[in-house]
């Protein structure tokens, strides 16, 4: 089958790889039928070693059940299935407590930029969708797979309620669903730190009341003029680079919530007296348990009341995916759709 390989910084390629086979009694092969570049792609995109072999790419995919393993109950060949980016059993102590991310027979996907995959722990990861594989809703079924959930995992571990003002930091797909989750809350006051008015006007769809361009030092100043002076009770961090943490610290009122889900690409960053401790700040976020989500988020996708695809701004052949990483590197694309 054909897949997507990295071989090094900015070399993408689409080649030939062995079918996915059964190995557990716990796996389900997967058809892919819609996958798509992520945000988080471009870091490894931008730093890789250089490798002989290449690495599998892609964690986000809807598809069609193709085989199960013996164990493996609740589906049946001919089901179409969302996947959270994270496998789980969904039986485990932390599954239980709603960490799909942490569970004790779970990992991360890979291999989704492809023809088909095999997926572990299929009963507790994969959930069936009642609807065809060729809906119009497939785009927006798929940000359940990451996106959508990685941004309401923002907004509910920020405590994002009616009361409270948030500052979402990043206007790629993450930071725009995480305007909508916001929403979604309740909150009525919702600032978006972007500066691509494409994007940022698709936030203002989803709910942003204000938007500020300015990035750092500037950029603080103007969140902290529309707001008081005071800063906001949330920040929703999505980009996962150091200046945007800093950008957070800066903006995040007294008391207040900073939520990180933007993969960080670095590992210090201030948390003492005068940046967090201080004035009272909680750090909280991390990957999003997306397994947790999905039951709950996916009624007002069937039902047409949110539309988080309307994050894709292109679709691409699986052939095509290097040039996607190439778009979205380039921000001319906010966030590629990939037809296997």
């Amino acid at each position: 089958m054909r897949a997507t390989l990295m071989f090094g910084a900015g070399d993408v390629r689409v080649e030939n790889v062995p079918d996915p086979e059964l190995r557990q009694p716990t796996d389900a092969i997967v058809r892919v039928v819609r996958t798509c570049i992520c945000g988080s792609d471009l870091h490894p995109y931008h730093t890789q070693p250089a490798s002989a072999d290449g690495v599998r790419m892609g964690h986000e995919f809807l598809g069609v059940v193709e085989d199960l393993g013996s164990e493996v109950s609740g589906l049946k060949r001919g089901d179409l299935v969302v996947a959270p980016f994270a496998f789980s059993d969904n039986t485990c102590e932390f599954c239980r407590e709603g960490l799909h991310t942490s569970c004790t027979s779970g990992g991360f996907f890979s291999e989704a930029q492809s023809e088909a995959l095999r997926v572990p722990q299929a009963q507790g990861t994969l959930v069936k969708l009642p609807v065809a594989e060729d809906s119009e809703l497939l785009p927006s079924l798929l940000t359940l797979a990451d996106v959508y959930g990685t941004g309401y995992h923002a907004a509910v571990k920020a405590g994002v309620n009616e009361r409270t003002t948030v500052t979402v930091i990043g206007d790629g797909a993450v930071g725009l669903l995480a305007v909508l989750s916001a929403k979604q809350l309740g909150a009525e006051r919702i600032i978006l730190m972007g500066r691509h008015q494409t994007r940022t006007d698709l936030g203002r769809e989803f709910g942003a009341t204000d938007v500020v361009a300015e990035r750092g030092e500037e950029g603080i100043a103007k969140v902290r003029e529309l707001t008081g002076g005071f800063g906001t009770h949330t920040v929703l961090e999505a980009v996962g680079y150091r200046a945007a943490y800093d950008q957070a610290v800066g903006v995040v009122r007294p008391g207040g919530v900073i939520s990180r889900v933007g993969v960080p690409q670095y590992e210090e960053a201030p948390v003492g007296f005068g940046s967090l401790f201080g004035p009272n700040i909680t750090l909280n976020g991390g990957p999003a348990p997306v397994r947790a989500y999905i039951d709950a988020l996916l009624p007002d996708v069937l039902d047409g009341r949110v539309e988080p695809g309307k994050v894709f701004d292109r679709t691409v052949t699986l052939d095509e995916v290097p040039d996607g990483y190439r778009a979205m590197d380039d921000r001319e694309s906010l966030k590629v759709l990939v037809r296997p």
